[in-house]
């Protein structure tokens, strides 16, 4: 839920006005808006870029994913896996558009813990997926920028690995 969202959703609960703070937050937010907007479309304008450097860095620290019995062995699931870390970023942007992690949680988390357990996929190698991802968008992007971003993939990665 949005920032504007919370504080209207409370204010409205308690019969109240916007308070002077929920304003503020509200004016902060929007605010931003642009700079979340170009964050999300630099990484979408990237996203082949992340998710291949992103699924190489996965392969060169974890073998264990591409080699005979791991979860990511021969192309097809290969590229099942980078079709997933494409998906994952894609939550990502939406997570940052928004400004918040809602997206994220309700379209990406919930359930996907679930099924990754039946299909007997590691979750640790998910979150480890997610954060080579992160490491080559935030490498594309200023400071401040990669501190926002970096804001999501750490949330979904802790998401997936706890």
């Amino acid at each position: 839920m949005s920032v504007v969202t919370k504080a209207i959703v409370n204010a409205d609960a308690e019969a109240r006005y916007l308070s002077p703070g929920e304003l503020d937050r509200i004016r902060s937010f929007t605010s931003g808006g642009e700079r979340r907007l170009r964050i999300a479309q630099t990484l979408t304008e990237a996203r082949e870029r992340i998710v291949k450097q992103g699924g190489d860095q996965l392969f060169q620290k974890r073998p264990d994913l591409v080699s005979p019995g791991g979860n990511a062995y021969g192309s097809e699931k290969t590229a099942t896996c980078l079709r997933d870390l494409d998906y994952y970023l894609r939550l990502i942007t939406f997570g940052i558009a928004a400004g918040d992690v809602t997206p994220i949680e309700e379209i990406g988390v919930i359930g996907a813990k679930e099924m990754y357990r039946s299909l007997e996929v590691p979750l640790p190698g998910m979150a480890e997926s997610i954060r080579s991802m992160k490491q080559v968008a935030t490498g594309l992007l200023s400071g401040e920028d990669a501190a926002e971003a970096g804001y999501y993939f750490d949330y979904l990665a802790g998401a997936l690995g706890s």
